[in-house]
């Protein structure tokens, strides 16, 4: 049966090219969809030309692969109960970056403003993603990020939010066999309430990336 896939805050490419990947491994993704969303239209420009290298002529030719410039927060409004797999890469402060980078760094006293309303900002998103998704179908939450804030808070938040305004009820579906599988590769962080979080070390030096799987039950 086909399926459609969803990716939010799309660009760069790299998430793109994997689900692209991932999806046409499937047979069912000849007939499927994947659509790519990240509302800066210089960035989705950029993922364009990655696509336009990358995916196939007549998987193109064929509309399967669609790329918009729209606000986040409205897709569930937009396209309400419409993909099967969606992943939500949030804005973040996106730690390792910020540590190294000083041009337009998020935490610079100029934006702290907008530091403060990024959990507000990833909440909206994930419920939006999660209000796109099909009863019986899954998201992925994630960031670069440390900040509990910015990780388990806002999965808890937007899940209690479909729960008191929606009537829709999410599950957070156990990782912990992905921990195990890729525990002599990375480091996780032993203690999070919802979903994964991968942290640097000297012997892993990877990260952070936060990751939570949510299934959106019929």
């Amino acid at each position: 049966m086909p399926e459609n896939w969803f990716h939010f805050l799309s660009a760069p490419s790299v998430g793109v090219l994997c689900c692209w990947v991932a999806a046409s491994e499937d047979s069912y993704f000849h007939t499927g969809n994947l659509a790519a969303n990240d509302l800066s239209t210089s960035r989705t420009g950029r993922l364009q030309k990655v696509l336009d290298s990358y995916v196939p002529q007549d998987i193109r030719d064929r509309n399967q692969v669609r790329v918009t410039s729209w606000d986040g927060r409205k897709w569930g409004e937009l396209e309400g109960d419409t993909y099967d797999r969606v992943l939500v890469d949030v804005p973040c402060t996106t730690d390792r970056h910020s540590l190294h980078e000083e041009e337009n760094n998020i935490f610079q006293r100029s934006r702290k403003k907008e530091r403060q309303m990024l959990p507000v900002l990833q909440a909206q998103l994930l419920a939006a993603g999660l209000l796109a998704t099909k009863p019986g179908g899954h998201v992925v939450y994630s960031t670069c990020s440390l900040s509990h804030l910015q990780n388990e808070y806002v999965v808890q938040g937007a899940i209690e939010l479909l729960a008191n305004q929606y009537s829709i009820q999410v599950q957070v579906e156990d990782l912990s066999h992905f921990r195990k599988l890729f525990m002599d590769t990375f480091c996780f962080f032993p203690s999070c309430q919802v979903g994964e979080l991968v942290i640097p070390n000297l012997m892993a030096n990877f990260g952070p990336m936060y990751f939570c799987k949510m299934h959106r039950l019929p």
